[in-house]
């Protein structure tokens, strides 16, 4: 199996969070990633526990790359961010909109994600790999799918290198989106995101928040499930293996995975997926 891994992991608030996330990490390491990347939150909210976090992983011997968004941000703090990753030795990015923090008004001197591949690209030439993000299922504040596919057409144009998608478990919206921004002349790949189901209440609760559809037939098994965490896992485990086959057997250019910094689930899939490739 030649298809390439990268797994997501974000910036623990605590030096307990820190020290458990080092070793996911370590459990990790071992399936050979192609990079690891960190969440950024609202409003660079976590910079300092991205940034901290990225440094560890370089300092591992793994490539690391920085999710890094531009709601209420201004050129010169970009500007000053970028050079702080630069002269750590990043060398790729995840460029988002991202969003506010709770009870601050639109701010800031970059409206879309696109705005922002465009100044990267303009201060640092192609210093950095950049990745953006991509909506198989349609992004929940987008007018329509011709839209969604639109906007990330322009952030494509503005200078990202690829994208990542927001998890998914129909892999037909994949196959769609891929087609449709083909159809708008965006060749660029488009890896899938993947999200392993550890648990049915914090799946259906991302996935409300975030706009990804749970197809109802593992919606209803979930909640058939109740508090039977060995049978939720088992379940999630048979699922995710068969979608990462689905999408591997088709050709996909790697797939990436949102751990939660948590390693067994990514791990058993991964194990499951080799042993199957044998």
């Amino acid at each position: 199996m030649q298809v390439p891994f990268s797994f997501e992991f974000f910036p623990p608030k605590t030096a307990e969070g820190f020290d458990k996330l080092r070793s996911t990490r370590q459990a990790l390491y071992p399936f050979g990633p192609e990079f690891c990347s960190v969440t950024f939150g609202a409003g660079g909210s976590t910079q300092a526990g991205t940034f901290a976090t990225v440094k560890e992983i370089l300092e591992e011997g793994q490539q690391a790359a920085s999710h890094f968004s531009c709601v209420g941000a201004t050129r010169a703090t970009v500007r000053e961010q970028l050079a702080t990753l630069r002269a750590m030795g990043v060398r790729r990015l995840v460029a988002l909109r991202g969003d506010l923090p709770s009870g601050y008004g639109a701010g800031g001197e970059f409206h879309y994600a696109s705005d922002l591949v465009a100044f990267i690209r303009k201060e640092t030439g192609d210093t950095f790999h950049i990745e953006v993000a991509a909506y198989p299922e349609v992004h929940p504040q987008a007018r329509n799918a011709e839209a969604d596919v639109q906007a990330f057409a322009a952030k494509v144009k503005a200078g990202a290198d690829s994208a990542i998608t927001q998890y998914f478990f129909n892999s037909d919206a994949y196959f769609r989106f891929v087609d449709d921004a083909l159809a708008a002349g965006v060749a660029v790949p488009v890896v899938p995101g993947i999200m392993p189901i550890t648990s049915g209440t914090q799946l259906m609760r991302f996935s409300d928040a975030c706009g990804a559809e749970i197809p109802r037939w593992i919606r209803l098994r979930l909640q058939g499930f109740g508090d039977d965490s060995a049978s939720i896992k088992s379940f999630g485990l048979d699922v995710v293996t068969d979608l990462c086959d689905q999408l591997i057997t088709a050709g996909v250019p790697g797939i990436h995975f949102y751990t939660m910094n948590q390693a067994a689930a990514t791990s058993a899939i991964i194990a499951r997926l080799q042993t199957r490739s044998r």
